[in-house]
């Protein structure tokens, strides 16, 4: 069994790619498009999504992986700048038995402090004036 298969334009980040679904967008560009997530695991958790349309990281060309992981990297350190972590995780699941729900490739970058449980993701969709605070601060950040 091959984790690829046929990519569905109808996934929620092909939608949100091309306009189609709303997102709080924190920066954009040829490569990838970065917004937060809705059912954050830890507040500030984003994502970066690649605009080649692949399902995981094995569909994903090599061109495109090099220049995601230089954005996520970008926008990892401009989450540690504006929360002041004490740590970050950055994770990319691969297939559904992995935990991948969304089939579009993505990394997920999600703020850690020592003193606080890491909660479920989709426990719980975020508020929205919260997302859009903590994107500002994240975007301000960005060099």
């Amino acid at each position: 069994m091959s984790l690829t298969g046929d990519y569905d334009d109808q996934n929620v980040f092909a939608k949100i790619l091309r306009g189609e679904a709303p997102a709080i967008k924190i920066f954009e560009d040829d490569v990838v498009i970065a917004f937060m997530d809705i059912f954050p695991q830890s507040p500030g958790h984003c994502l970066v999504v690649p605009r080649e349309p692949a399902r995981n990281l094995l569909d994903l060309s090599p061109e495109t992986a090099s220049a995601a992981i230089q954005r996520v990297q970008r926008l990892a350190r401009a989450v540690e700048t504006a929360l002041q972590p004490d740590g970050l995780v950055v994770t990319q699941f691969n297939g559904a038995p992995a935990g991948q729900t969304v089939f579009h490739i993505h990394f997920h970058i999600i703020p850690r402090w020592a003193d606080k449980s890491l909660g479920r993701h989709g426990d719980g969709q975020a508020d929205t004036d919260e997302l859009k605070s903590q994107a500002e601060r994240i975007r301000a950040a960005l060099i």
